[in-house]
């Protein structure tokens, strides 16, 4: 056998048997790489349906949710809107690109002309051929997609422009309704946008296929470089690329009613002469630059274009650039005074009424210093709103005594509100008791005892606003589980709150054993279990819900749990402001929900805002700077608004979540804002009319503190109404820094019942200080204003609203200065120990606990014709399980400061000890009193003084300590009256005891000194 056939038998080689087996491996390969796509390819499809699993139970979930809460026509509204403009988008982008695209390619020519190239592009058009049907389709699909995506995302825009009305204000420069800039401009500026993306891509793809297909040549003669059919394509697409430009210029005009400017935002003298001329100028060269790229096509030269795309290159650099600041440079700067002036008084009369500002009660008379005691004590001892219990501070304490156990929490701030209590309106500090998971123990965590067990907060824990105990702990209206309640009777249990859990299945059938936990059970060393009852939630009967529910949680024990039965619900989007934000997409949502106990259920109240940042001349705001304070950046409850820059707000809507079932409800506040209006005709039927709102709900409605706090923002400038002393800047104020928390930001508003001069009776209101703006890196701490809101809402004859919303500004003179809030808490922490009795009691007590001092909310309220401060001082002890309680007050009028365990001592102190007399020069002496029986009381005082404050007593050490210091001033006008000469009051002693565990060397001085600085 010769090697040959050895060689075909063994498939080497180059025989037959070789060539077989070459050809085998071959099969082999193909047929493992079509394995590999096969494989890849049931991969791809695997992935793509669990997205789509994820996105249509997602999509489901949803729209069962908002069928569950009674607003499917908002899901159905956003999604048409959506989907519409997705398509829209879709349809405009793919099919402009695909179609510049195929003209391209189907008007190619049959042979590219030439002959160097045809070799070249050959190699190009046979790389590019094999994949053109894919290329042709995909190119176009995933620009589409992209264009649908941008114009998906604006169907706010969308519905503001299809359901647009009228303001009924015009413009002072344009004479067009506000509600043109507000509804109407934002959609024709994104609808010349998309085109301009649209026709950029489409130009794009038209030079690429005609470059490939030999449409245009660099390599040919300049005058054949483009076909005929090249020069068409290009020139119309170049063409309508301009045109659109020219509309884009039109409307920029419009848009620089909204531009910042150096001093205002809207038109000033520059861009009323440079500017607008200039968009004008542009857009007409932009129209004649478009029939330039028309001409082409009979001119068959690309000259017109290239010069008309020159000219508005060089147009927009003079005119856009250079002209502007040569008018602002050498015609405005010199004069900007008066040429400025008529701008600045459009930019005030519109901020104003874009802000809501535009009524107020403002006065300037100068403050009371030196009022008689007797008038300053009795006004002080008519005014409730004197508020002690710090909400900022406080948690803690709510937590310590009325936490329970450690599944339950409240919010770092507590909110503040107003009952009735025996009749008389009361302050209050309220706090819900929430449940934090995090608490549970570690061997009860598990999906069963956090899904089904622990699912709800329970009851409220609220304290009197201006009351303390005898240890400095809050004064309880509402505690303790099961609830104990001053404030009428309600469902404790919380399903719906600020912390709770992302999601919780309640319910079960009837009869069955309770398995959510109410609340540790005292009584019987067990615990009370409930099982839910309300209708809130989504209904998980059928096996396809909890497939769907499996797969957006990604919880396979939906499927498998026995925890779940026909009458499970399924409680999700839990958070008040989250479900207000979902039902109504289009609100701007408040930074702190507060709870009020109204119609016997625990509701939380929001306040939603519309905003725009299109008002005409309307000074432009940061939401994000202007409602920041010292509260939002440390606590987690109260945020800021991250929602960008307005320059219009209005409150038009107050909603309320139900604690129990999650009901929301919308009411119309602001039933004239044209902003709601439109809203309202967007998703009709959601928000309810004022005249539905429960009167439990409006009794308890306050003014929204993010309003307010981008009003008195906006304040600090436009209070000044004199166009040249605006443009000096002279008269502008600021909020100061919170002087109780250094370094934490500005301070923040209160919420205070006060009499404004010019009231009679107290009002709740929102109040805040203002001082000058710093200049010079120099900053003036007096006060230059103060400011309050009623928010009082309760109607009155004739006031449906009653007074709510009145803004009343205090000015203070500028011959006069009035100490800020700095300047009080300066005086606060550097006054004499030595010269006052109870800062060095607080030291003795300091010393011996190793406690440390928390500063109290700064309080100013006006009383008497004047100003006072009230803070209250806190002692918590260190350690991790420390918690504040109050252990002093701290009050000033005028230059006068005066401290006291509690309030009343303090006002004893600073105004005289009777709370409705009259000045003691007034009184006949008693003729029984005698200087020795003065000096005897002072001397049983100050032993009774001693007593207390061995046993830790403050408050009886500071009455006793007022009671010696009554005694000696009554010696002192009974030795005055007997005609002798006024002798020291001797000491019955040079010293007291200090506490047991006090140093020696912390004690307070024999007799109490005047606490005036």
């Amino acid at each position: 056998m010769s090697s040959a056939d050895d060689n075909a038998r063994s498939g080497s080689g180059d025989g037959p048997g070789g060539r077989d087996d070459a050809w085998t491996a071959l099969d082999e390969a193909r047929r493992r790489g079509a394995g590999r796509r096969r494989w890849l390819m049931l991969g791809v499809a695997l992935f793509l349906g669990y997205l789509a699993i994820r996105f249509g139970a997602r999509l489901w979930t949803e729209k069962l949710w908002f069928d569950a809460i009674g607003y499917s026509q908002v899901f159905r509204n956003e999604m048409l809107a959506r989907s519409g403009l997705f398509i829209a988008g879709f349809l405009l982008t793919a099919g402009l690109v695909w179609l510049s695209m195929r003209l391209a390619y189907r008007h190619r020519p049959f042979l590219p002309p030439g002959s160097i190239e045809p070799d070249a592009m050959e190699r190009y058009r046979a790389l590019v051929e094999p994949a053109r049907s894919t290329a042709f389709n995909g190119i176009p699909i995933l620009i589409g997609l992209f264009g649908a995506g941008v114009a998906g995302s604006q169907w706010k825009t969308f519905l503001l422009w299809w359901n647009r009305s009228d303001f009924g204000v015009k413009d002072p420069k344009f004479g067009r309704d506000i509600g043109f800039f507000v509804f109407s401009l934002p959609w024709w500026q994104l609808v010349t946008a998309l085109l301009t993306m649209v026709l950029i891509f489409a130009l794009v793809a038209a030079v690429v296929v005609h470059y490939i297909y030999g449409g245009i040549s660099l390599t040919r003669e300049p005058g054949s470089r483009f076909t005929s059919a090249a020069r068409l394509h290009l020139s119309l697409a170049a063409a309508g690329l301009v045109l659109v430009r020219a509309a884009a210029y039109w409307l920029d005009r419009y848009a620089l009613t909204t531009k910042d400017a150096r001093l205002i935002t809207g038109i000033d003298y520059t861009a009323d002469h440079a500017q607008i001329p200039t968009k004008t100028v542009l857009a007409v060269a932009a129209v004649l630059c478009a029939g330039m790229f028309i001409a082409t096509i009979w001119t068959r030269t690309w000259r017109l274009p290239v010069i008309g795309l020159s000219s508005m290159v060089v147009l927009t650099l003079v005119l856009s650039a250079i002209y502007p600041t040569i008018i602002a440079n050498f015609k405005v700067n010199p004069n900007a005074r008066a040429l400025e002036s008529p701008y600045i008084v459009h930019n005030i009369k519109a901020t104003k009424q874009a802000y809501g500002i535009t009524n107020l009660v403002a006065t300037n008379q100068q403050p009371e210093t030196a009022a008689k005691p007797a008038e300053r004590r009795k006004d002080a001892a008519a005014i409730p709103g004197i508020r002690l219990v710090d909400p900022y501070i406080i948690s803690p304490t709510f937590r310590q005594y009325e936490g329970q156990k450690q599944y339950y929490q409240f919010a770092d701030v507590l909110d503040v509100d107003r009952y009735k209590v025996d009749g008389k309106e009361t302050d209050v500090v309220v706090g819900v008791r929430e449940l934090d998971q995090s608490g549970i123990p570690a061997g009860q965590r598990n999906w069963v005892n956090e899904k089904t067990v622990y699912t709800h907060g329970y009851g409220v824990v609220a304290a009197y606003g201006n009351q303390r105990g005898d240890e400095g702990q809050p004064n309880w209206l509402a505690s303790t589980m099961p609830q104990q309640s001053k404030v009428g009777k309600f469902e404790p249990r919380v399903y719906f709150g600020e912390m709770s859990p992302n999601y919780s299945i309640v319910g079960g059938p009837e009869g069955a054993a309770p398995a959510e936990l109410d609340y540790p059970d005292s009584s019987t060393g067990g615990e009370r279990r409930t099982t839910y009852a309300g209708n809130g939630g989504v209904a998980l009967g059928g096996v396809f819900r909890k497939l769907a529910y499996a797969a957006k949680y990604q919880e396979y024990n939906f499927l498998f749990s026995d925890s779940i039965n026909e009458q499970s619900r399924i409680l999700d989007v839990r958070n008040p402001s989250d479900r207000v934000k979902k039902v109504a997409p289009w609100l701007t949502v408040d930074g702190d929900p507060y709870p009020i106990m109204a119609g016997g259920r625990i509701q939380w109240v929001i306040d939603g805002y519309t905003t725009s940042a299109r008002y005409p001349y309307s000074q432009m705001s940061s939401l994000d700077s202007s409602t920041e304070d010292s509260i939002t950046n440390n606590a987690d409850n109260v945020r800021s608004i991250r929602e960008g820059s307005i320059n219009y707000i209005r409150n038009s809507v107050k909603a309320t979540v139900d604690a129990y079932d999650g009901s929301v409800k919308l009411y119309a506040w602001d039933e004239q804002d044209p902003v709601l209006k439109v809203w309202r005709k967007s998703f009709g039927g959601t928000v309810l009319p004022l005249s539905q709102m429960p009167t439990a709900v409006r009794e308890h409605v306050r003014y929204p503190e993010d309003l307010f706090k981008v009003q008195r923002e906006i304040l600090g400038k436009y209070h000044v109404s004199d166009p040249a002393t605006f443009f000096s800047g002279t008269d502008f104020w600021q909020v100061p820094a919170d002087p109780t928390r250094a370094g934490s930001g500005q301070q923040p508003p209160y919420y205070l019942s006060i009499s404004m001069p010019g009231v009679q009776q107290p009002t709740y209101s929102l109040t805040s200080s203002y001082i000058p703006v710093s200049s010079g890196g120099q900053s003036r701490q007096n006060l230059a204003a103060y400011l309050a809101v009623d928010s009082d809402a309760t109607p009155r004859p004739g006031q449906p609203n009653g007074s709510y919303g009145t803004m009343r500004l205090w000015t203070m003179p500028r011959n006069v200065t009035i100490k800020g809030p700095a300047q009080f808490q300066n005086d606060v922490n550097t006054s004499n120990e030595a010269s006052t009795t109870f800062p060095q009691t607080l030291s003795v007590f300091m010393q011996a606990n190793g406690d440390r001092v928390q500063r109290g909310n700064l309080l100013t309220l006006p009383l008497a014709g004047g100003l006072l401060y009230v803070q209250p001082i806190y002692v918590k002890a260190s350690g991790t399980t420390g918690f504040p309680l109050q252990r002093a007050v701290v009050v000033q009028f005028g230059n006068k400061l005066a401290w006291g365990v509690t309030l009343e001592n303090a006002l004893d102190d600073l105004f005289g000890a009777s709370a409705a007399g009259s000045d003691d020069d007034d009184k006949q002496p008693d003729q029984s009193d005698t200087v020795d029986k003065a000096l005897s009381d002072a001397n049983s005082a100050w032993t009774r003084g001693q007593d207390a404050l061995k046993k830790g007593d403050l408050a009886g050490y500071q009455k006793a300590m007022n009671e010696m210091k009554a005694a000696l001033d009554r010696a002192v006008r009974l030795n005055g009256a007997a005609g002798t000469p006024t002798q020291p009051s001797p000491s019955p002693s040079p010293s007291p005891s200090p506490s047991p565990s006090a140093p020696a060397t912390a004690r307070p001085s024999a007799a109490p000194a005047s606490a005036t600085r």
